[in-house]
């Protein structure tokens, strides 16, 4: 009953958010921006969105193979989708990472389960390290650089606050003298049958502790997806016949995201858009082309998602006729 409040009051507030905007822009100019978008410049940032998918998966890949656990590009890119799928699309709980950590799971086996859930956990972490990173320096440089950069300091405080936060979380996390205190919890009679399953996930935490290049290369690999993704929205604003300077696209793209970590909306929907308005009106877009621009990249979002739906459902309806569940990605081969 909470759950399904909770969702609900996200789509209320989604839906005030949206209502609020187009009451806010000129719909006709609006209309007219979005019919004289270039189709193929369109085309080209739906591929960029593609190429940021496949680093995204390239750079998972990398930390699940430090477990040792094997697993091909083609199978976690199914896993990704599936992933994507579930967390873009469907009103539910059931996040992305849980989803194709699942789709893990399935391929490894459940004896390595802990070890296929650490590998997702870590891997939304340092794709976190790397926007938390991007987010703090863009923000110290809107402030420098905007004649109204003080509108955003408020933003900027709030920035190195959450991103410090976080960065002292993940060394705990991390921390061996921690975990083992941690453990001792286990010790204790009612949480003794919970012991292995504890144990298998310090070791698998632990495996990230020796394995520095794995953890450099997801990050690095996280900055490249930082990039993507800015020429994705630059180019959807170009398709629209907007010609800001790119600067600005990667100046607020990692604050966008940073935003977007506010859970208060369906799936993003409507904060996001409410953010680009603002922070693009900051530097002369009006309000019309952001909002369409914010619309259009939900779009790009939602239709890159809809294989992973395609997939999900193949699986589902294979399932009863397999002897035994085989993993995503492997049917046919």
């Amino acid at each position: 009953m909470k759950n399904h409040l909770l969702n609900l009051i996200k789509i209320v507030v989604t839906v005030a958010i949206i209502a609020f905007l187009f009451m806010r822009v000129d719909l006709q100019v609006m209309a007219q921006h979005l019919a004289r978008a270039n189709v193929a410049l369109l085309l080209a940032a739906l591929a960029l969105y593609f190429v940021a998918i496949a680093l995204s998966v390239v750079k998972w890949q990398i930390l699940v193979r430090a477990q040792n656990i094997p697993a091909a590009f083609g199978d976690l890119l199914v896993y990704y989708f599936v992933g994507l799928f579930f967390g873009n699309l469907l009103p539910s709980n059931v996040g992305g990472d849980v989803v194709r950590a699942y789709g893990l799971v399935r391929a490894s086996g459940f004896a390595r389960a802990e070890a296929a859930a650490i590998s997702v956990l870590v891997d939304r972490l340092m794709g976190l390290v790397a926007w938390f990173g991007a987010a703090v320096v863009m923000a110290i440089l809107a402030t420098a650089t905007l004649t109204r950069g003080s509108e955003l300091e408020q933003i900027e405080i709030a920035t190195m606050v959450v991103a410090a936060l976080f960065l002292f979380a993940a060394a705990l996390m991390f921390s061996r003298r921690i975990s083992q205190r941690v453990k001792r919890i286990f010790d204790f009679a009612p949480l003794r049958p919970l012991q292995p399953i504890a144990q298998r996930v310090y070791h698998a935490l632990q495996v990230y502790r020796q394995s520095y290049r794995a953890l450099a290369l997801n990050v690095a690999l996280s900055a490249g997806i930082v990039v993507v993704t800015t020429l994705v929205w630059y180019l959807v604003a170009r398709a629209l016949g907007e010609s800001i300077p790119i600067f600005y696209f990667f100046l607020f793209n990692p604050l966008l995201v940073f935003v977007l970590l506010i859970p208060i909306s369906f799936n993003g929907l409507g904060t996001k858009e409410i953010a680009v308005v603002f922070f693009f009106g900051l530097v002369g877009m009006s309000g019309e082309v952001a909002f369409s621009m914010s619309l259009i990249f939900h779009l790009i979002v939602v239709l890159m998602s809809l294989p992973g739906g395609v997939m999900w459902w193949r699986e589902r309806a294979l399932a009863p006729s397999a002897p035994r569940p085989e993993p995503w990605g492997q049917r046919g081969n």
